[in-house]
């Protein structure tokens, strides 16, 4: 049974069997605030990226391009950090 077949029964008796993610009431919803407006400190620090990656000297481009397969396959055969990899190749071939 995939999750794009579940009935509404089906769903609410899944919600029901987790008793750590109760299925959150009216009340809790009308109460609810944004999380900026609930966590102001957290949010702010969240929007400065304070604690997280620092911002890359030369930053990715995200790109879409179409490659053959098998040479997608090759690079992602040799494991994490391929796209790394295919990146280092391609300077490589551009003279960088």
């Amino acid at each position: 049974m995939t999750r794009k077949h579940l009935t509404e029964e089906q769903i609410k008796r899944m919600i029901a069997s987790d008793p750590d993610a109760p299925e959150a009431t009216d009340e809790q919803i009308a109460k609810a605030k944004p999380f900026a407006e609930a966590f102001p400190a957290l949010a702010d620090a969240m929007r400065r990226n304070v604690g997280g990656r620092p911002r890359a000297e030369h930053p990715k481009v995200a790109v879409s391009l179409r490659l053959d397969q098998d040479v997608v396959e090759r690079f992602k055969a040799s494991g994490p950090g391929w796209q790394t990899r295919m990146n280092n190749a391609l300077r490589g071939a551009a003279g960088l």
